[in-house]
C-alpha cells in the first residue's frame, strides 16, 4: 500500500498559507506525504494592449515568471516546514487552476485535497465562481477548504 498523499492547492495568499498549514499538521499525525501546486494561468498573465496598428501580446518570460511564482509562493513555505518529519514536495503549474487540480490530483493518486478559500458572500461565488467552490463539485476525493 502506498503512502497517504495529501495535495495542497497554494497560491501565496493567507487562505492557502493556512490551507497549506492545516494539511501539514495532519500529515504529521498520519504519515503522510505532502504535495504543495501553484497552478499559473498564462493566459492571465498575458492580457493584450490595444495599440496602435492591431493588438499586441507583452512579451513575458516564462522562466522568470516561474521563478518570481516559486520564489514567493513555494519556496516560502518549504522554507517554513524544512524542519518537519513531513516529506514535503512542490510544483508549479501551468493552466487553468481548476482543470489542472483535477489532472494532478487524478495523475498522483491523491487521497485528500486541501484548498484555501477566502469568505465572500454566497452572491458573490454564483455569479463569480471560485476555483476552490468548483473544485468541490469535480474533484472526486474529500477536499478540505480552509477559511
Amino acid at each position: 500500500m502506498s503512502k497517504v498523499l495529501y495535495v495542497v492547492a497554494v497560491d501565496g495568499s493567507e487562505w492557502g498559507n493556512r490551507a497549506a498549514d492545516r494539511a501539514i499538521n495532519l500529515a504529521e499525525k498520519v504519515d503522510a506525504s505532502v504535495k504543495l501546486i501553484t497552478v499559473v494561468d498564462w493566459s492571465y498573465l498575458q492580457q493584450p494592449m490595444i495599440m496602435e496598428g492591431g493588438v499586441n501580446l507583452p512579451a513575458l518570460d516564462k522562466a522568470t515568471e516561474e521563478k518570481n511564482i516559486t520564489g514567493s509562493v513555494l519556496t516560502p513555505l518549504l522554507e517554513k516546514y524544512k524542519r518537519s518529519d513531513v516529506d514535503i514536495t512542490a510544483e508549479l503549474i501551468w493552466g487553468d487552476p481548476v482543470d489542472e487540480i483535477n489532472e494532478h490530483v487524478k495523475k498522483t493518486h491523491a487521497n485528500m485535497l486541501f484548498v484555501g478559500r477566502q469568505g465572500r458572500s454566497r452572491i458573490v461565488d454564483m455569479l463569480l465562481g471560485s476555483v476552490a467552490n468548483k473544485l468541490a463539485h469535480t474533484v472526486g476525493i474529500p477536499i478540505v477548504l480552509v477559511p
